[in-house]
């Protein structure tokens, strides 16, 4: 009687579950993360090198 009931008890299987879909959330916001950070590095050395070339700001002139 005791063994059957522990047999069809359920609630750790819904607590894993519940784990690896926490584990799958976590990955997909890493990689967004990670993909926005690179797109970010990008754009702010391309900043960079357009101030170094001296491209084109309207706060130099006289």
């Amino acid at each position: 009687m005791i063994l059957r009931k522990f047999l069809s008890d359920e609630s750790g299987a819904t607590a894993i579950e519940y784990g690896l879909i926490a584990a799958c959330i976590s990955v997909v916001i890493i990689t967004v993360i990670q993909t926005v950070g690179t797109n970010l590095t990008a754009t702010f050395q391309e900043v960079g090198d357009a101030l170094t070339q001296g491209g084109g700001g309207s706060g130099s002139g006289g």
